[in-house]
């Protein structure tokens, strides 16, 4: 393969997201020796090279200003930690993965990194303290009634009962 689909599956894996129908066997292995063997100085790697990968869009590039060098250093780092994961810690299963399933397999198991990376960048109290800021923005009101409308409790309203389990055939 050459390097731009290399480039290509990671950075979909990672961006957009792989398709978890499509995995095998290989690829499941392949995702528990990424998720299980990366270090958390890789997740926070990847997380840096997915903000700098996003970052390019025009819907985002007025918000995070990245130099042209950072830029460079974060994508020779990103392209350094895919090689050694793929080659180096999880070489067994990179080459089953790829040998019987195909590229898709590292989309699927680099999908899974990404996410787990993710989770850990999200559970930072910062993070949360930032995301929780857009419930002081919502409107209420509106939540309010669409959850009567779907048959919820109001808010501050004790819970309904559970409804009991329909009997079975004896």
């Amino acid at each position: 393969m050459n390097g731009r689909i290399w480039g290509a599956a990671a950075g979909l894996a990672l961006l957009a997201g792989g398709t978890a129908a499509e995995a095998g066997i290989y690829s499941d292995d392949l995702t528990r020796c990424l998720v299980d063997r990366s270090t958390a100085d890789d997740r926070a790697q990847m997380m840096q090279w997915m903000f700098v990968a996003l970052s390019a869009s025009p819907v985002t590039r007025d918000m995070a200003a990245v130099s042209d060098a950072r830029r460079e250093a974060v994508n020779r780092g990103g392209a350094t930690l895919f090689v050694r994961l793929i080659t180096d810690t999880c070489r067994g299963q990179s080459v089953n993965a790829l040998k019987y399933e195909g590229p898709l397999a590292f989309e699927t198991a680099f999908n899974t990194l990404g996410q787990v990376a993710a989770r850990g960048l999200m559970a930072d109290p910062a993070v949360i303290a930032e995301l929780s800021k857009l419930d002081s923005y919502m409107d209420k009101t509106k939540l309010d009634a669409l959850g009567q409308e779907a048959g919820l409790p109001k808010r501050g309203a004790p819970a309904t009962p559970p409804v009991p389990p329909l009997p079975t055939r004896k």
